[in-house]
């Protein structure tokens, strides 16, 4: 117990917060669809709390688990090869629901393997990333042939579910922890580069040539319509969109107040997973989002912190590719319920229902706060020494 004297507060603290405030949150915005569905305004936001408080307790176990069981090279093996056979099971036994097969159902709970690949693919990178830095350097493409074919078939796995959001996000964090390894910034560039020309030619590709391409589902290109113009659309593909922007013009500065949302009464659907900043928005006006983002931006910057400052590789690798899912996920929600970008069903870190999703999120809290832990016993050691 000793260990809780190196708690990094300046990490446990927003994330207390954040998830406190986002099951209130799921209450208010889910309590007229869960009267409607189950006759229980309490529904949803019971078992959100129970999500909440099961990943508290799993992210304090986390952090007092010695650090260098998380670099244990079979236990990361199990973990990420556990996660690729639970995918492919998903694909060929899963229940279809909306088009998609993204759920496992055991017993009364369902759970999203899509959301623990991500956090499994940080922990996988992270080791990997860790014991190759020297060779990294020589010699990219030997040692990355690898952990790519690896992470190229996690990526196709989700992306067929179909899950493009979830698929996205994970691409991203992969990219970006593949930069944080020591490659060079001519390579560095250059890929990002590539990669960028490659999205915005997807793009163009959609804009043109519509359902005709082969990878493209009618659902999916309708979220580019209500992307490009959503009031052309406002009746059908651009419903989402244009109700998201009614409750963010009602709510103004301050809000209509909390519980007042009249969007969640069956105008904005999913008004507690993705759209729950409109809601909020509407509910607490502009400085209630505001209020989550500096808490959520400040978590953020802080993981990144302790990646810069911590010296044991794994740990920063880990750090690094927590905090960029935090910022890719967060930023692809917001995206979405602005317009900003094409909507990917991706919910926003904390606030959003969501039982798989919370506890992947307090699974990474958990790591950084042990990460963390032991960079903070070094530095009062140091001072001590001093």
């Amino acid at each position: 117990m000793k260990k809780l004297k190196y708690l990094d507060y300046y990490i446990f603290i927003p994330y207390l917060i954040l998830s406190v405030f986002g099951t209130l949150m799921v209450y208010s915005s889910s309590s007229y669809i869960a009267i409607s569905e189950y006759n229980n305004s309490e529904y949803y936001f019971i078992k959100q709390a129970l999500f909440v408080g099961a990943g508290l307790l799993i992210s304090l176990f986390i952090f007092f688990i010695r650090y260098t069981k998380l670099k244990h090279k079979n236990l990361i093996m199990y973990a990420i090869s556990f996660i690729v056979g639970l995918l492919i099971y998903l694909l060929i036994f899963g229940e279809e629901i909306n088009g998609a097969k993204g759920w496992l159902n055991i017993g009364p709970v369902g759970i999203q393997p899509a959301e623990f690949a991500k956090v499994a693919v940080i922990w996988y990178f992270a080791y990997i990333f860790s014991r190759r830095q020297q060779q990294i350097v020589r010699d990219f493409w030997s040692s990355m042939k690898q952990p790519a074919i690896l992470f190229g078939v996690i990526l196709l796995l989700i992306a067929i579910q179909p899950d493009i959001g979830g698929a996205a996000i994970i691409l991203f964090i992969g990219v970006i922890m593949i930069f944080a390894s020591g490659v060079s910034t001519k390579l560095g560039v250059t890929m990002g580069a590539l990669g960028i020309t490659v999205i915005l030619g997807v793009v163009e590709l959609v804009r043109v040539f519509g359902t005709k391409l082969p990878f493209l589902q009618a659902y999916q290109y309708d979220r580019f319509l209500a992307f490009w113009d959503p009031f052309e659309v406002s009746e059908s593909a651009g419903l989402q969109l244009v109700n998201s922007y009614y409750a963010l013009s009602r709510g103004g500065l301050f809000g209509v107040g909390i519980g007042q949302s009249v969007q969640k009464t069956g105008y904005l659907p999913e008004p507690y997973t993705d759209f729950i900043i409109s809601i909020i928005g509407e509910e607490l006006g502009l400085l209630g989002i505001l209020f989550i983002l500096t808490l959520f931006i400040f978590l953020i910057l802080r993981i990144y912190l302790v990646a810069i400052r911590t010296k044991d590789p794994f740990g920063s690798l880990l750090c690094v590719g927590i905090a960029t899912m935090f910022l890719i996920q967060g930023s692809i929600n917001l995206g979405g319920v602005l317009g900003l970008l094409p909507i990917t069903g991706v919910t926003f870190p904390f606030i959003s229902y969501g039982g798989s999703s919370t506890l992947v999120l307090t699974i990474s809290i958990g790591l950084v706060l042990n990460v963390s832990s032991l960079d903070k016993k070094r530095r009062l050691e140091e001072k001590t020494i001093n």
